[in-house]
């Protein structure tokens, strides 16, 4: 099977749109989110629209509980808690709802084994793994799934990784990519063979940066999707 995996959308509706449309390009079987499809950018409404109509499977992410579940406590300053109050005031209790339907993770038995995928860590959307880290680690979690793919979203930065008999990979950002270089991030993966491919697919700036200045969001964003990283990372 070719399967198509995108994460981090963050109400990014022409990078989303872009996207899906490489992904038609490359002939994938399936297409599977692995969350935060909102918060940060202008189009959560229209993000959660398309993929409701897609009937993608989806992960929470980590900022779409933020969205979905307004819960008292200390949230990471910047530009998400900035846009979070703006994102939650542009839904609809249905809109609302579907982002609380939303799994923490996804699993499907394959022909040489099972893929799991989670956004962040297992059952922690908010902490990230080391995918760099050691691989004893990495296979750890994947022996206590039982997966053969391991698919974890909320890096922003797309890495592809052979682990034993397996593989670990992070499609990067679809909608916010920091990996220094703007675009969408998009992962074609080949489940039998695990050979997977990263594409950085290019949208059109215009339509997203002026909903942006329209809705009145912090500006730093245009530089994050203008250049691939946010400011402060040099």
């Amino acid at each position: 099977m070719r399967l198509g995996v995108l994460s981090d959308i963050h109400a990014n509706l022409p990078a989303l749109e872009a996207a899906l449309e490489a992904l038609r390009r490359e002939s994938v079987d399936e297409v599977l989110v692995l969350g935060d499809v909102v918060a940060y950018g202008p189009h959560p409404k229209q993000v959660i629209a398309r993929l409701w109509k897609e009937g993608f499977p989806v992960i929470a992410g980590a900022w779409d509980l933020r969205v979905a579940y307004p819960l008292p406590g200390t949230l990471p300053e910047g530009v998400g808690k900035a846009t979070l109050e703006w994102t939650r005031s542009q839904l609809s209790e249905r809109e609302l709802a579907y982002l609380r339907s939303l799994r923490l993770s996804h699993r499907r038995n394959l022909e040489e084994g099972r893929l799991v995928a989670f956004h962040g860590s297992p059952g922690r959307p908010e902490e990230r793994l080391d995918l760099l880290g050691p691989a004893n680690e990495l296979l750890g979690v994947m022996e206590r799934y039982e997966a053969r793919v391991l698919l974890l979203g909320g890096r922003h930065l797309p890495l592809a990784r052979r682990v034993g008999r397996g593989l670990v990979a992070d499609p990067g950002s679809a909608g916010l990519s920091l990996s220094g270089e703007p675009g969408a991030d998009v992962m074609v993966l080949d489940t039998l063979t695990l050979e997977v491919r990263l594409l950085k697919v290019p949208y059109d700036l215009g339509p997203l940066l002026f909903d942006l200045r329209a809705w009145g969001l912090p500006l730093v964003l245009e530089k994050v999707y203008r250049t691939g990283r946010f400011p402060q990372q040099g």
